[in-house]
Order: C-alpha cells, then structure tokens, then sequence
C-alpha cells in the first residue's frame, strides 16, 4: 500500500477526503478511469479536455501516493504506461456518487450547458 505524504492531522473525515481529491482533475482522473477502465496516460489526456500534461503526471504520481491509482509499466520500447483504479480508488468514486447525483441535479436546476468530451 502507498504512502502519502499527507498524513494529518485531520478536523473530521471530510477534512481527511478532500485532502486525496483536492485539484481540478483528480475527480475527473477518478471518473475516467471508472468509465472507461484501465488507460494510456495518452488515452487520460484526450479524456480531459484542457489538462496540461504537467498537471496531469502530477496528480497520477499524487494519486498513486495516496493508493487511488494503480502504474503499470511495462518494459517495451517505446515505454508503455497503464493507469488503473485501485480497490482504494473504486471505493472513494462510491462515496462521491451521491456528490456527482446532487451535481447532475444542479446542471439541470440552473440550465448550465454540460460539456461534451466527444466534441471537445
């Protein structure tokens, strides 16, 4: 199991969650990953439309630290790279359904516009 180096001290549980999933993509890295299963970091990038590449191999290695996500590297020339959802990982996109579900019902209360990652 990985280690993180964010260990507390925490206020309360949410305290403590926010700490894995704070940074515009983690949440959407975590959703990808779920709906698609296991991805090329090339396959992620094209997935979230307007994350950087920097931004992107940051959060996976913080992910990966935190035991979300699972690197898989296999020894091929050129490098391939696997990105999977840990059992860690799978539980956590649970707990945020209820959050996605009062989400969805907030896109449609307010009439906001949802973004299409096929035609992005």
């Amino acid at each position: 199991m990985a280690t993180s180096a964010r260990q507390g001290p925490y206020f309360c549980g949410i305290d403590a969650a926010m700490d894995v999933v704070t940074g515009k993509w983690k949440s959407l890295i975590l959703w990808e990953l779920h709906e698609h299963g296991t991805r090329r970091f090339a396959e992620l990038r094209r997935g979230l439309p307007g994350v950087s590449e920097k931004m992107l191999v940051q959060h996976l290695r913080e992910m990966e630290e935190d035991g979300l996500v699972d690197r898989k590297v296999y020894p091929v020339v050129p490098p391939k790279v696997e990105y999977s959802l840990t059992e860690h990982g799978v539980s956590l996109n649970a707990a945020l359904e209820s959050l996605a579900a009062w989400g969805r019902a907030r896109i449609e209360r307010i009439g906001a516009d949802k973004i299409s990652v096929e035609a992005a």
